[in-house]
């Protein structure tokens, strides 16, 4: 029987050790776990703020040469073109000016045939993105009207500008800025097939001097992936440990059965 009983002892130790050293790996992972998805939140969160802060300067460069170029209008073209081209060359940001006078453009910082009035059947000022222009397929631009009046100034500049924008953000999270229907991001835009997946730990934000919305998200599974990464660093040191915990425990309670044996032996 005192086999039995000692047999079981042991069993019950090791058992012991073995759920003692399993703690530090558990709460470490656990720890793991909800560090990251926090990180990945507060990513998101930041970054929808921090998209918009950058556009929105990247918008007002804009919208400062076409309050520069709006004194020129209504002036005649072949007195005014020539400054066009060298704000437009001096402007890194800029494609092209256009002056317009009741909605129609009479003079363009661009020798082409193709009016830009269409991008703006309203008569609102707003920035907007157009896609496939006849005056250069297969590419995206962002158009932006100002209007005093009767008279008003049409720029456009080249998507990469946006674009650039967003590829500033190295943090493995897909950023998206929606311009009414259409949309734009790192790399691709509303032509794609599909939206980008932005299906973990979305954020979205809305400027509040230019309307444009910020969506921000990352792709479906990424999360998986980062965790395999992370565990892959952190689970042979929490294992260790773990090893040595239980070691450490089964030590203190066969110490402590073989000090009880002695003294009932003494006692007997």
């Amino acid at each position: 029987m005192s086999r039995i009983r000692n047999a079981g002892h042991s069993l019950v130790e090791i058992l012991l050790a073995l759920i003692i050293s399993l703690l530090p790996v558990a709460s470490g992972l656990m720890i793991m776990f909800y560090q990251q998805d926090k990180k990945f939140e507060e990513t998101a969160r930041i970054s929808v703020k921090e998209a918009i802060y950058s556009v929105d300067l990247a918008l007002d460069r804009i919208r400062a040469s076409a309050s520069t170029a709006l004194v020129l209008a209504g002036t005649a073209c072949e007195s005014v073109q020539a400054q066009l081209l060298d704000q437009v060359v001096q402007a890194p940001h800029l494609r092209s000016l256009a002056l317009t006078v009741d909605s129609r453009s009479y003079c363009n910082s661009l020798n082409t045939s193709v009016a830009p009035d269409y991008m703006f059947p309203d008569a609102q000022s707003q920035f907007r993105l157009v896609l496939d222009p006849p005056a250069a397929p297969n590419e995206v631009l962002l158009a932006y009207q100002l209007r005093d009046k009767n008279l008003g100034v049409i720029t456009t500049s080249y998507g990469m500008l946006l674009r650039n924008e967003l590829r500033a953000f190295q943090t493995g999270l897909t950023l998206l800025l929606e311009f009414g229907d259409l949309y734009i991001w790192a790399n691709g835009d509303s032509r794609d097939p599909t939206r980008p997946s932005q299906a973990e730990f979305y954020q979205e934000g809305v400027s509040d001097k230019y309307g444009y919305t910020v969506k921000a998200g990352y792709k479906a599974g990424y999360s998986v992936l980062q965790t395999r990464g992370a565990m892959k660093q952190l689970f042979p040191p929490l294992a260790l440990i773990g090893i040595i915990t239980g070691a450490i425990s089964y030590w203190g309670l066969f110490r402590r059965r073989n000090n009880r044996g002695r003294t009932a032996v003494s006692n007997h």
